[in-house]
């Protein structure tokens, strides 16, 4: 028994091994396709600000390597996205023996909606949060003041943050998942509002730029988000287990036995009573 449990383990571990090589050479593969475009992708994400630095400034870099690892980081960001459909099958392929078929039919389409809310999400940071946040920032540049952000440090701003975004939008999904499998209930999470907008509150202000009208921004879509959750997980019914359905499979079975020895002991107890001739 301990050899077939140490056979099994080892054979998953193989298994996990092959996926991780097949979705880390999807994303080197996304990487050689990014690289020539680096700086055509960097300029599309430098757009929001500055299309909002007062005139004559630009954006600088203070070290020689500066702007080739950008790129480079840049490339690899794009590589992940355009591996994205590899990686997430490679997961769903290493997971899905492992579940039941109505548990594979609820979350499939969960995984392709958690990638548009994802995306929506960073899409919402680059053309409505950043230019107003950048413009807020830009707005403080005046006399002997003058904004010249760094290459790096503004990759990584935009990263980070578009990251968050793509995060913060993924409410939804983790409600209905939540319910389904019965962690949370609908109407534990419709009396709790009042403390979900306040982790809302406080989860826009760790995630999104230092500013109040950033922190809005994300506030808002992050509370909506939480009732489009409540309101689809409230219209789905939570996963059952294989045994649950076994016994309710068998229930009907064995309420009709019943019956049929209630139905057969009601005509023997008739034959009885009735007077013989």
């Amino acid at each position: 028994m301990d050899k077939l449990a140490e056979n099994t383990f080892i054979g998953h571990l193989l298994e996990l091994r092959r996926r991780v090589l097949f979705a880390v050479i999807s994303i080197f593969a996304g990487f050689l396709v990014s690289y020539p475009f680096s700086k055509t992708i960097y300029n599309i994400l430098a757009a929001p600000l500055i299309d909002v630095l007062p005139k004559g400034s630009h954006l600088i870099y203070t070290s020689l390597p500066e702007v080739f690892l950008t790129y480079v980081q840049l490339s690899l960001l794009s590589g992940f996205v355009l591996a994205l459909p590899v990686v997430l099958y490679q997961f769903w392929a290493f997971i899905a023996p492992g579940l039941y078929e109505h548990e594979r039919k609820a979350f499939f389409p969960l995984i392709f909606a958690s990638i548009f809310l994802f995306i929506g999400g960073m899409l919402f940071a680059y053309f409505i949060v950043f230019p107003n946040a950048f413009h807020f920032f830009v707005s403080f540049s005046g006399g002997d003041i003058t904004a010249m952000p760094k290459v790096d440090s503004y990759l990584s701003l935009i990263v980070k943050f578009s990251l968050a975004f793509g995060l913060a939008f993924q409410i939804p999904i983790l409600i209905v998942v939540l319910v389904r499998i019965g962690v949370l209930q609908v109407a534990t999470l419709r009396r709790s509002r009042r403390y979900a907008f306040l982790i809302c509150a406080i989860a826009s202000a760790v995630l999104s730029p230092p500013d109040v009208l950033s922190m809005v921004m994300l506030l808002i879509p992050m509370y909506m988000l939480f009732e489009v959750g409540l309101f689809f997980a409230a219209r789905l019914p939570a996963i059952r287990s294989a045994e649950d359905t076994a016994d309710d499979a068998a229930e009907p079975s064995r309420s009709a036995a019943d019956e049929m020895d209630a139905a057969e002991e009601s005509f023997r107890s008739r034959d009885e009573d009735e007077p013989k001739i």
